[in-house]
């Protein structure tokens, strides 16, 4: 399915005011079980930094988690980087209008060209790399941005279930990947101490299913499904949020979602 046209809908929808955005990212917050894990290993990695971090977002999208991000840290520099005009124009204005554009700001940039030498302590990559072809030279660019003891958080579907992914999304490049292969192209980029993991495991995969899969098919069909998101998810939100709990707390053997946390050494 195309994904990225129910984003933009949805972020006209939330883009009118500061209020309805936060909303928003506190509902992705809530339904996106990457979200859980994402933020769960953002408070581990915050403990780590300086108190002046220099922090990339690599691949921002709505910037819900350099929202987080500067919520976190309060004298944290943070950049945050995407492909589409619209959804930067539309961060930087959020954030001016929060207070916060002195220490975040939203940039135009491609992955594949952008490098900062030695500059930040923490780069975020949230599922963006199976939007991309050229991984290897991104991933080099990654390693070249970080100062040497920063850290590279990823999250990206695995290829544990083609089926599962290549059916829903048509703009990924890739269907997933295979843990031990993105272990290897982070090493050959010079990344050392990779620390893999599996998420959406069983339970996980259910909340999915339940949470964003359905719900997004709906409205893939015709936006009058809007009006009844609300009621559906009324129904199934309390089941949704013991499975995310459950998948985020438990160790999975395999799983349609990798976490990958290394370094720069």
């Amino acid at each position: 399915m195309h994904y990225d046209s129910i984003k933009d809908d949805l972020g006209k929808v939330f883009n009118r005011n500061p209020f309805l955005r936060k909303c928003f990212y506190g509902l992705l917050d809530l339904l996106l079980l990457r979200a859980w894990h994402i933020k769960k290993e953002l408070r581990k990695i915050s403990k780590t930094l300086p108190k002046d971090a220099m922090i990339l977002d690599a691949g921002t999208g709505f910037g819900q988690y350099t929202y987080y991000l500067s919520k976190l840290g309060n004298y944290w520099q943070i950049k945050a980087i995407d492909l589409k005009l619209s959804q930067i124009n539309d961060c930087n204005c959020f954030f001016e209008q929060i207070g916060r554009s002195a220490r975040v700001r939203f940039e135009l940039a491609n992955m594949t060209t952008f490098c900062e030498a030695d500059k930040y302590n923490l780069a975020i990559a949230i599922d963006v790399m199976e939007h991309i072809s050229d991984d290897t030279t991104v991933f080099k660019n990654l390693y070249n941005s970080l100062k040497t003891g920063g850290i590279l958080l990823i999250s990206t579907p695995s290829d544990t279930d083609n089926n599962h992914h290549s059916s829903f999304v048509d703009e990924h490049v890739r269907d997933g990947y295979n843990a031990d292969e993105l272990c290897s192209k982070l090493s050959t980029a010079g990344f050392e101490e990779i620390d893999v993991r599996y998420t959406y495991g069983h339970p996980g995969q259910i909340s999915w299913l339940l949470s964003m899969k359905l719900p997004l098919q709906m409205l893939n069909v015709s936006k009058i499904f809007f009006i009844f998101l609300p009621l559906y998810y009324l129904i199934t939100f309390p089941l949704c949020m013991a499975l995310n709990l459950w998948d985020v707390n438990a160790k999975h053997k395999t799983g349609t979602g990798l976490m990958v946390k290394t370094k720069k050494t």
